[in-house]
């Protein structure tokens, strides 16, 4: 990585999750000076790293696709190629209708386009699995510029296939309802696909064959990282400051405005400093405060993004207590049968790291809590875990006691999609965009996911780059 001359222009990035942490990584590259501000004393934001019983475990994300390049590839670039992990085993189910059923293959976040294996899943009904064959029938559905995914595939399929498979794949991502979330932005292919093809299923179907055509189909999906995916800010961090980036824990931002000279005045309640380009990398609440005098209209877009909360109840037990019932990676659990838990993960299976790093022990975790249902999130820790452990006793006959618990919980964690969510992010942008040598990232405009936030944070830096170059555009205002 190069060393930022000292000539070189100043850009202050206020955030230090992994979308302010890869704006920050691409500047340096780029050769600009860097000064990172963090609010908090831990970097990574929702990426983030703990133990359990002695066990390394993620308390936050804990996989990260890796058929879109932007994560293996920050990870390699800052020396993490040789703890990157595929999963030990991808096998998934479902806890539906009353039984763990094997998650059907031929999908696209939970739309088939393939009734075999859906129907010999058993997760849907024969009525259901009937209703889904009934969109070969169907004449074509127009979307227009938008339209809610789950209303959209309710309309071709039925609601039970969204309930039932679309509804906990896509609560996996973003916590979120599938009867508001937008197609076009959560699975663009699918929107379209349901642009260009008159059925779903047929659609889906071409669109898998080509995708098992590429050259790279066979590499894994997902990708972890030895001793957790939570390690990674950490390393980009160590990669920063040998670059020379200064990164500030504990600095809340409370003002930002113009320089008297040129540029930005960035101020906390222990520091002020004047930065050529800022990296707006917060969310979307905390970067419309900072925003509000500046720009107010961006800064009501920014406070209309909703979030969803969630809570991860990890649990550590006694392996031999355990044996025989834990199988595959984990299970999704449908909202409409009315359990408590949202999915687990048995980590101990999933990650090799996990297991190897105490044989004795089986690590697993719950979620609790999505958009519009958060209430069970106002109860107490043990009141998760005892509610965790009932859905789990239920699901697979586990009647172990743990030897240890931690419970995470993420207030206002996910931003929520929701139809014309594409339209505000341009609109953010456009307003930003006012602000000579400002830009915005992070998971609230182009994704949730750590790839998606990577590029967001790049995205950020490279336009900030070539505001900055010789001869561009001096400052302005709204």
């Amino acid at each position: 990585m190069s060393q930022a001359h000292p000539s070189s222009r100043h850009v202050v990035v206020i955030g230090g999750g992994i979308s302010g942490l890869a704006a920050a990584h691409r500047l340096l590259e780029g050769g600009a000076r860097v000064t990172l501000m963090e609010d908090s004393a831990r970097l990574g934001g929702k990426l983030h790293s703990g133990e359990i019983a002695g066990v390394p475990v993620d308390l936050g994300a804990e996989s990260m696709l890796a058929r879109r390049p932007e994560a293996v590839e920050l990870a390699r670039a800052v020396g993490l190629d040789d703890r990157l992990q595929s999963p030990a085993t991808a096998t998934a189910r479902i806890w539906s209708r009353g039984g763990l059923r094997p998650m059907p293959t031929g999908h696209m976040m939970g739309v088939p386009g393939d009734l075999s294996p859906l129907a010999a899943s058993g997760v849907l009904s024969e009525e259901g699995v009937a209703r889904v064959a009934r969109d070969a029938e169907l004449p074509r559905t127009e979307v227009g510029d938008d339209v809610a995914l789950g209303a959209y595939v309710a309309g071709r399929m039925g609601r039970e296939v969204v309930d039932r498979l679309v509804e906990p794949l896509l609560g996996g991502v973003y916590a979120g309802d599938p009867y508001r979330i937008s197609m076009r932005a959560a699975v663009p292919q699918l929107f379209e696909i349901a642009r260009t093809h008159r059925s779903l299923i047929e659609g889906v179907r071409e669109a898998q064959a080509r995708a098992a055509a590429r050259p790279a189909a066979g590499g894994p999906v997902f990708m972890g990282i030895e001793g957790g995916i939570g390690t990674l800010p950490g390393a980009v961090a160590d990669a920063l400051r040998a670059g020379g980036v200064e990164i500030i824990p504990n600095a809340h931002v409370h003002d930002l405005g113009w320089a008297e000279g040129h540029g930005w005045d960035v101020r906390s309640s222990d520091w002020s400093i004047e930065a050529d380009g800022v990296v707006l990398a917060t969310p979307a609440p905390e970067a419309g405060r900072v925003l509000a005098r500046l720009s107010p209209a961006a800064s009501a877009e920014l406070a209309a993004v909703e979030y969803a909360s969630m809570a991860l109840v990890t649990m550590a037990f006694r392996r031999s207590e355990v044996e025989g019932l834990l199988h595959g990676s984990g299970f999704l659990v449908p909202p409409v049968d009315g359990r408590k838990i949202k999915a687990s993960t048995f980590s101990s299976n999933k990650w090799r790291w996990n297991a190897d790093a105490d044989p004795d022990l089986f690590v697993l975790r719950t979620s609790i809590g999505r958009f519009g249902d958060e209430g069970d999130l106002q109860r107490e820790d043990a009141e998760l875990v005892a509610m965790s452990l009932k859905d789990l006793g239920e699901a697979v006959g586990l009647g172990a006691t743990p030897v240890d618990t931690r419970v995470t919980r993420w207030t206002r964690g996910l931003p929520q999609y929701p139809v014309g969510h594409l339209g505000r992010v341009a609109r953010i942008r456009e307003h930003v965009s006012r602000l000579s040598g400002l830009r915005v990232c992070g998971a609230a405009y182009d994704g949730v996911g750590i790839p998606a936030c990577i590029s967001s944070g790049r995205r950020a830096a490279d336009e900030l780059l070539a505001t900055l170059a010789p001869g561009a555009e001096g400052q302005g205002g709204e």
